[in-house]
């Protein structure tokens, strides 16, 4: 989040690095002469860091942390590579030699000094340093007497972004450190031995229960409506169902899951409903609209393309000139299983028996075909939600041109034929929801959703199935699936207006038993959900992801033999990242994960 509200120099200030952050917590140097006694440039006073409007600067650098901080890609909220691209979704696009720090981590690889996991780790930790120190100045600042709402309110936004930032590294790493103020706040304590306190702190799975207590203040203590771009107190419960969850406490989980689905509401006051259209989750002119239940702010041409997504730059078709977005670079292109998987019978169910990747049933595709080479359209019954993820080519491009197929390919024979889709920015928004200050123009400024309606009804499904109440179960399911069954929201040619496919997509009429029911369940946030960063950890959290991803790897390197050929998920291992080899070395209690 990054809190509209507020000017964009403030942001811009608080983006641009801890330094800043850091400085707000330094006192001045003083000397013996009184006329040298001069605060350093861009420093805060103590006094005011710790009061209202201090405190408040300091929680928005723990928002702008949602964002990165460090400006590296795999610090943005949307986990292209460790969610997506790990979980079978997509490949990392491009050639091989591009970003060649991804290839190890696509093939389940991952060394531990890799420099971009470490990046990870740092930006999420600096996260949990702003937010702890956003408390530790509120602690100080007298507001929980002279203003206790107020006090309530910034303490519930910083422990619910410290929970957020603390469970990101909990499904990356399961081993991880948990780290609160209660240092920062120990006046015992002088500054060389908070640090050395801090780098004692050892790293355990034993951390679900301080992430509830984080989530549990925040939805006690934070309001339903909170403006614009702030957490409200309905996140903190979705992410509270989401943590259960992720634990197996079904009952716990559905609890909160029917609060938020029968109360909830947006920071902004709108209920949570389901958008009539898929298409406008992804629009920045739709920002903040009724399907958000936690995300990420953006804006452009603030003197910092950091405030944008920068985190996709790379994440277009390549090379499109005038016809497309970005003009660079060819990364995160879906694979050939994702495609497959929007094949339906001509009833419009999904193949969940993954039938989807059998030769009658692949989706027609332009691989290894010169764009002025003849292709025949794919004309088999398909899922709508494919042409809103996938860019193919002869299917319309949001409102640029029909997908050319290679001429916007990199390298098709490493990264197969196919663009990403969405969070693309639309032609007719260049320039006023892009960033185009900097070396590309593909720097968007649509919010990023890290919890969003369909995956609460969905989580809420999953947890019915458990407990075995599949109507239910079926009803959450039904509800995704009538929304993307709106044909009037189809993707249209824009010249006859007709459906740019063979879109066929009906609801279920029964779920007959638990294991079909947990399969369509599974299968339906696969589609809803494709490339949101999502897939590897719900593989994981099933216990299915050695099996989904050796077949993954099977099929996909038919295709792209030189990228997956000999590729293994390793059981045991791959299922969680390496602790950073760098942190290690830093700490005096960290330990590494198995298998590394």
């Amino acid at each position: 989040f990054l809190y509209k509200n507020l000017t964009m120099k403030t942001i811009n200030k608080l983006r641009t690095g801890s330094a800043l952050l850091m400085a707000f917590l330094m006192t001045g140097v003083s000397c013996s002469d009184e006329f040298l006694e001069v605060a350093p440039t861009g420093q805060v006073s103590g006094d005011l860091v710790i009061s209202e409007e201090g405190v408040e600067g300091l929680l928005i650098g723990a928002y702008a942390a949602l964002n990165g901080v460090f400006g590296n890609r795999f610090e943005g909220p949307n986990h292209w590579v460790t969610g997506s691209v790990v979980g079978g979704e997509a490949n990392k696009g491009t050639d091989a030699g591009d970003y060649s720090s991804i290839n190890p981590i696509q093939r389940y690889e991952i060394d531990p000094t890799n420099v971009d996991i470490n990046e990870f780790w740092r930006g999420r930790y600096e996260g949990i340093k702003r937010c702890n120190q956003t408390l530790e100045k509120l602690e100080l600042s007298g507001l929980e007497t002279s203003k206790p709402d107020v006090y309530r309110r910034i303490s519930g936004e910083a422990r619910l972004l410290r929970g957020h930032f603390h469970f990101d590294l909990k499904k990356h790493f399961n081993s991880i450190p948990y780290i609160d103020e209660s240092i920062y706040l120990d006046e015992s304590l002088d500054e060389g031995q908070k640090q050395a306190a801090l780098a004692a702190i050892p790293n355990s799975p034993d951390v679900w229960g301080q992430i509830e207590a984080d989530f549990q203040y925040a939805y006690d203590n934070l309001p339903g409506e909170n403006g614009p771009g702030r957490v409200n107190k309905w996140a903190a419960a979705a992410y509270m169902g989401k943590a259960k969850l992720y634990q197996q406490q079904f009952p716990d989980a559905k609890d909160w899951f029917d609060d938020v689905i029968d109360n909830g509401v947006t920071s902004n006051g709108l209920k949570y409903a389901l958008l009539d259209d898929y298409a406008q989750i992804y629009n920045a002119e739709n920002d903040n609209h009724a399907e958000a239940v936690f995300d990420v702010e953006s804006a452009n041409n603030t003197g910092s393309t950091n405030n944008a997504n920068y985190f996709d730059d790379l994440n277009y078709p390549y090379n499109t000139g005038p016809d497309g977005p970005g003009n660079c670079c060819g990364f995160f292109q879906p694979s050939f299983e994702m495609a497959n998987s929007f094949r339906v019978t001509a009833e419009g169910l999904p193949l969940l028996d993954g039938s989807y990747n059998d030769p009658s049933n692949e989706v027609a595709n332009d691989f290894n075909l010169e764009s002025d080479e003849a292709f025949t359209e794919d004309a088999g019954p398909l899922d709508p939600r494919i042409d809103h993820s996938i860019g193919r080519r002869g299917i319309q491009y949001l409102d640029w041109i029909e997908h050319p197929g290679k001429a916007w390919i990199r390298s098709q024979p490493y990264a197969g034929p196919y663009s990403p889709k969405k969070y693309i920015y639309y032609k007719t928004q260049e320039n006023s929801f892009t960033d185009g200050s900097s070396w590309t123009r593909g720097y968007a400024t649509m919010n990023y959703t890290v919890i969003r309606f369909a995956d609460v009804l969905l989580m809420a499904a999953e947890a019915e199935v458990e407990l075995n109440n599949l109507d239910q179960a079926m009803e959450y399911v039904n509800q995704v699936r009538e929304r993307a069954g709106r044909s009037e929201h189809w993707v249209k040619n824009l010249e006859t207006g007709d459906d740019e496919a063979n879109y066929v997509i009906s609801e279920y009429t029964s779920f007959p038993d638990q294991e079909f029911a947990r399969t369509a369940v599974r299968f339906e946030r696969k589609l809803e959900l494709s490339g949101e960063g999502h897939r590897f950890f719900d593989l994981v959290r099933w216990g299915i992801a050695e099996e989904e991803l050796t077949r993954y790897l099977a099929y996909e390197s038919q295709y792209l033999v030189t990228k997956f050929g000999g590729a293994s998920f390793k059981p045991g291992k791959s299922e969680y990242y390496p602790i950073p080899q760098t942190q290690i070395d830093l700490s005096d209690a960290l330990t590494q994960n198995p298998g590394y």
